[in-house]
């Protein structure tokens, strides 16, 4: 842990808030501060500066639920990171559905308690970050117009910015290939673009696949990393990061490319005939955008080298992607790009994998 980060422990067992201060023992750069009981807890909020919050569900008096509840009726703390840390799995789904970010059982392995409370604490940073830039910009419009625009752009480099940088910090953490990110968001603009959108609703398509998969962020890596077949319990938590990813990016419907990227985090792995998940959305119910992602990235999966397999030739790539019509994918979409399969050629030859990463705004100077 690089950042400095701030965390509200609340139980009302004094041993496990030991357990909890014993995991992130030696991390400089972490502050705990503790609560027994809800209501120390929502006072500590409003005099305390944090970045996430570990809260058990099953406490005297105002239960983790009720905590939960109170938290997300306050504006202020929409986008507070809350992990249920606790054994009571049976009100898993409650709390989920309540608002809560994630949800660890105890009891819990330390390394994964870390490096999720990690991750969530540096996505909370960076959309304090957002939430900033944005009253600053809010606050120029009314004082200088000529200076407003260049503000605007600014905040629109700094969104593509973060899109790129979130879409890295996925890929950092799967066996995915270095180009894999930059392919997949070109492949699905040149195929938003066959579908008839504008330039600008392309580019927004462009700059948000890249989050398709940040939800991976949440899943532990003995499971995400695995080399061989998952089991089907194993399956079933690797599923979770499309819902995950989506929750990492709500609340944030002002920012067209954060927005964009919670729709298509969500729906990508939803197939046309209904069968893909989570939601088992089917044809045009599903987002337009999260069809053309779907397309992009299943093509760049099997055309593309990882370290647990060799690239698959392109005509066996193509028949399961045309196998797939009218069941995986959307046949009209599918069509266009099998029809202009030679474009999307092109981008993957333009777009090889690398062992050295470029500049973090690459996607942004290419497009120029």
């Amino acid at each position: 842990m690089i950042e400095k980060i701030s965390i509200l422990a609340v139980d009302d067992e004094p041993f496990n808030l030991d357990l909890i201060e014993a995991t992130f023992m030696g991390e400089e750069n972490v502050t705990i501060v503790f609560a027994q009981d809800g209501m120390k807890a929502l006072a500590l909020l409003e005099t305390t500066v944090i970045d996430v919050v570990l809260l058990d569900i099953s406490m005297p008096g105002m239960d983790g639920i009720e905590v939960l509840q109170k938290i997300r009726k306050t504006p202020k703390y929409k986008q507070l990171p809350v992990i249920m840390v606790t054994a009571n799995s049976e009100k898993k789904n409650e709390a989920l559905s309540l608002g809560a970010s994630d949800f660890i059982a105890k009891p819990y392995d330390v390394e994964e308690l870390k490096l999720r409370t990690a991750n969530y604490a540096h996505f909370k940073k960076m959309s304090d970050a957002i939430a900033s830039q944005n009253e600053i910009l809010e606050e120029q419009v009314k004082e200088r117009t000529q200076e407003l625009e260049i503000a605007l752009k600014l905040s629109k480099a700094t969104e593509y910015e973060i899109s790129a940088r979130l879409g890295k910090a996925s890929e950092f953490r799967d066996l995915e290939t270095g180009g894999h990110i930059k392919r997949m968001s070109h492949y699905s603009a040149a195929l938003a673009k066959l579908y008839g959108l504008e330039d600008q609703e392309c580019e927004l398509v462009l700059y948000a696949a890249p989050l398709h998969d940040i939800g991976k962020v949440g899943i532990p890596d003995k499971i995400l990393l695995k080399p061989g077949r998952h089991t089907e319990d194993e399956f079933n938590i690797m599923k979770h990061h499309a819902a995950l990813g989506a929750k990492m990016l709500e609340g944030a419907d002002q920012y067209p490319v954060i927005e964009s990227g919670r729709i298509i985090a969500l729906e990508h792995h939803e197939k046309f005939d209904g069968t893909g998940y989570p939601n088992g959305k089917r044809g045009e119910d599903i987002h337009l955008y999260a069809r053309i992602v779907a397309i992009a990235d299943v093509f760049d999966a099997l055309s593309s080298k990882r370290v647990y397999k060799p690239a698959m030739d392109l005509e066996k790539t193509l028949m399961i992607m045309t196998e797939g019509r009218d069941k995986h994918f959307d046949p009209k979409l599918l069509d266009l790009f099998l029809n202009n399969i030679e474009e999307f050629l092109n981008i993957q030859k333009k777009f090889p994998d690398e062992e050295n990463a470029h500049s973090i705004l690459e996607l942004i100077e290419e497009k120029r």
